[in-house]
């Protein structure tokens, strides 16, 4: 379950309070603001605040003033324009922040992305959630034989039976002995009064990768359409990729124009080397 009700009610406690501004802001992205998208088995993404819009993106363009300056058409012809020439500067004057929910495994390779503020739940001042990532027997592939970083054939039968058990027993195990070390209930309390229980810093080194961990993620729009362009791309492991096809949806609300131009231009398009391109030229000329 990706939502408690306890965290269920914090969002609608949020989602309660309008407040009023002269800032631009975007109904279609108010309607899904603070609200969960249910990612793999028990994570998810959220917006959590955001500034700018496509016109932000157009007015830092032509260094305008307001809304209106040009027809809507020619905005979104100005956007098209900036994505295929890569003029990103445009675009970091859009911000949005996002509270996600992930595997640690996963967390570990978004990280690899250096371009946005990252603020993670700390396991040595809080105690994780007995929550761990179990793949989906779809997703349960065997290593590829001609690609180190890929899957091969889906696991079936007996084998993919065995995987899961080991999955689900280690992580049982795992949360079982951590919870043992570090000897507190919910309420802090120690289980044994007779034993003083294990520093949580210590402790968390026994869950394994597929433990979830949580933190909050706020880029600009050019850093976050460089991130998507990778993680949503069909080569990106199925992982990490789900999270961007769901970050994608929120790009598509939040500046349409802009996204219509990244489709465009970037998850649809390919980028030629100069080998490449002087083949194509050839054939053209027959």
């Amino acid at each position: 379950m990706p939502i408690t009700p306890e965290q269920q009610e914090e969002i609608a406690r949020q989602r309660d309070v309008a407040t009023p501004t002269r800032r631009a802001t975007v109904p279609a992205l108010e309607e899904i603001l603070y609200e969960a998208i249910p990612v793999l088995d028990h994570g998810f993404v959220r917006v959590v605040d955001y500034m700018g819009d496509d016109n932000a993106v157009v007015q830092a363009a032509r260094v305008s003033y307001g809304r209106g300056t040009k027809k809507v058409s020619e905005d979104k012809a100005l956007i098209g324009y900036l994505m295929r020439h890569r003029h990103s500067t445009p675009f970091e004057m859009c911000e949005i922040k996002f509270h996600v929910k992930l595997p640690i495994f996963v967390a570990r390779q978004w990280i690899r992305h250096r371009t946005a503020n990252v603020n993670e739940i700390s396991a040595r001042y809080s105690i994780l959630d007995n929550e761990f990532y179990i793949p989906a027997p779809a997703q349960l592939a065997a290593q590829s034989a001609i690609n180190r970083q890929g899957r091969g054939d889906v696991l079936e039968g007996a084998e993919a039976a065995r995987v899961l058990d080991l999955l689900r027993d280690d992580a049982r195990t795992a949360y079982a002995h951590y919870a043992e070390m570090l000897n507190e209930d919910e309420a802090g309390n120690p289980r044994d009064p007779a034993r003083q229980g294990l520093a949580r810093e210590l402790a968390r080194m026994n869950l394994s990768l597929n433990f979830y961990t949580q933190w909050y993620w706020k880029t600009d729009l050019h850093n976050l359409m460089h991130f998507l362009s990778l993680r949503a791309d069909a080569h990106a492991q199925y992982e990490i990729r789900v999270y961007a096809d769901a970050m994608v949806g929120v790009l598509d609300r939040w500046v349409p124009h802009s996204a219509a131009a990244f489709r465009q231009y970037r998850l649809g398009g390919v980028q030629l080397s100069a080998a490449a391109l002087e083949a194509v030229r050839r054939m053209l000329a027959g």
